[in-house]
């Protein structure tokens, strides 16, 4: 048979088995390599073997063996990160392998689901390298928890902090990244109060003003959003005004829920009175959390007290609306309350407690000041300043600890005044010692500069007692007695007539059951 003209195939020599493949090379001068693997796959990382179609044949050869990450980073580091590593099939079980055993061995991966191919077997590699694995905290104790090998083979850990104190070195170091960025993505370059305000939110971003934040994604977020509002208003630098309308469309572009509830309250269908006296009744604070979002609003807290023994009772735990945080501060403010008035007669009282208008589950303590104030209220019978709203925990000897949100709770509060009409003598009461947490936005500082607006720091339950009420707390005295006109004599008051309520109601019961007998 001859050949068919002009498909006469001409045989070369076969001279691949004669080559050389070079998996990896490093220069000498060039120190140790540093790999950051950011896909790490099976293959990405230990190295693949690579096939070739000829004919419809699929075929390989030793030149079609690649070099994974392992390889590359030989004789320095590989950073990877841990979420990503175990995110991929057999990726985790190979990286561990290596480090045990310190030698690749690349095989093909469609063994491990069963499919055996006769291929190649390239013999194991040995390897020197230093694995820098990178995750949160949860994932680290999740590892360190179930992973019986992780603590062995990842002997170092190391924390970085995401915040740093404030001073002077470390506003230069943001203004140097402000500039650096700015020439890098050709950005319209920031004058001094522009970079101030840059400064500035870095202390929000931290939630305290003595420390700085180094979350650098959503400050170059930032600085990007405001080159822009600079360019579009045709500004050849970028002035405070710029990174504030760049602050005010980031929250615009969020906080509908907040609108919501904001007209809602002004509207009155959500009931908070920001102007009068009313016993029993107490503006406390609340935080909503919504993704990256965060909004305070004020919330109404109410108080009955009758005579009985059944204590304080919380109406969200009792509906099972109430996070264990909370059911502890209620019941942390009912051992105040009983060590307050209880030392020398029987604790007669029962009270319930209870947010208005909230149908979702409540948590945390930071209410059990505002509770704390809305029982001895309507105790005493003394009504309470409703222009100021309280936040902030108490413990059992009545000093008041710090809590969380508090710049939100403020400007939350602050804006539902601002809608009705600000006074004068509008305020919010916090813990002082969260008086360095306080990162507020340009119009609360204003208007507390004006003076209408306030933000009181208090220690004690005693101060918030007196400046929601405007009466005088009261100081035990020698006899164990408190002054009768002031607010803690006026509360023991009532609750001696509850006791001997409750005691000739307890000596009626057991005459009637003598009768019946």
């Amino acid at each position: 048979m001859l050949p068919i003209p002009g498909l006469e195939q001409v045989r070369r020599p076969d001279i691949v088995r004669f080559s050389v493949n070079l998996i990896v090379s490093h220069e000498v001068a060039a120190g140790a390599p540093v790999v950051d693997e950011s896909h790490p796959t099976y293959g990405n990382l230990i190295g693949k073997i690579e096939r070739r179609a000829h004919l419809g044949v699929m075929y390989t050869d030793f030149t079609e063996i690649k070099a994974g990450a392992m390889l590359q980073a030989s004789g320095g580091y590989l950073i990877l990160q841990a979420l990503d590593v175990l995110r991929q099939p057999f990726s985790w079980d190979a990286l561990k392998r290596v480090i045990k055993t310190g030698a690749v061995t690349i095989e093909d991966p469609a063994e491990f689901y069963g499919f055996a191919t006769a291929g190649l077997r390239p013999q194991p590699i040995p390897v020197s390298v230093k694995v820098i694995l990178i995750g949160s905290t949860g994932i680290y104790h999740v590892l360190q928890a179930y992973e019986e090998d992780f603590s062995k083979l990842f002997k170092v850990k190391a924390d970085f902090d995401v915040e740093v104190p404030h001073d002077e070195r470390q506003e230069r170091q943001y203004a140097r990244f402000v500039a650096k960025l700015c020439r890098e993505e050709s950005l319209p370059h920031f004058g001094d109060d522009a970079v101030a305000e840059v400064i500035r939110q870095g202390f929000r971003f931290a939630d305290r003003h003595d420390r700085l934040s180094l979350r650098f994604s959503m400050v170059s977020d930032l600085i990007r959003e405001a080159g822009y509002w600079a360019r579009k208003d045709g500004h050849p630098f970028v002035t405070r005004t710029d990174v504030e309308a760049a602050l005010a469309h980031q929250r615009h572009r969020v906080d509908l829920p907040e609108q919501w509830i904001q007209d809602e309250i002004r509207e009155g269908t959500l009931m908070v009175d920001l102007r009068g006296d009313v016993v029993g009744q107490v503006n406390g604070l609340s935080v909503y959390q919504l993704g990256d979002f965060c909004f305070g609003r004020p919330t109404r807290i109410t108080a009955r007290t009758y005579v009985g023994t059944k204590g304080v009772i919380d109406i969200q735990r009792e509906a099972e609306l109430a996070g264990h945080i909370h059911s502890k501060g209620v019941m942390t403010l009912a051992g105040y309350l009983a060590g307050k008035f209880a030392d020398a007669q029987p604790f007669a009282l029962s009270a319930t407690l209870t947010f208005e208008q909230t149908y979702s589950e409540v948590e945390g303590d930071s209410a059990a000041v505002a509770e704390l104030t809305a029982v001895i209220s309507s105790l005493a019978d003394i009504p309470v300043r409703q222009s100021l709203a309280v936040t902030g925990s108490v413990n059992q000897l009545g000093e008041v600890q710090p809590i969380g949100g508090v710049n939100e709770k403020i400007e939350g509060f602050f804006e539902s005044c601002k809608r009705r009409g600000l006074t004068g003598k509008q305020g919010v009461i916090i813990p002082t010692r969260n008086v360095k947490h306080l990162a507020l936005n340009r119009t609360v500082v204003e208007a507390v500069e004006a003076g209408t607006f306030a933000v009181y720091g208090v220690d004690t339950f005693d101060q918030v007692i007196e400046l929601l009420t405007g009466v005088a707390a009261g100081e035990r005295r020698p006899d164990g007695r408190y002054p009768p006109e002031s607010v803690y004599g006026l509360a023991a008051a009532r609750l001696e007539d509850m006791a001997q309520i409750v005691a000739c109601w307890g000596e009626d019961e057991e005459a009637k059951d003598k009768i019946r007998k």
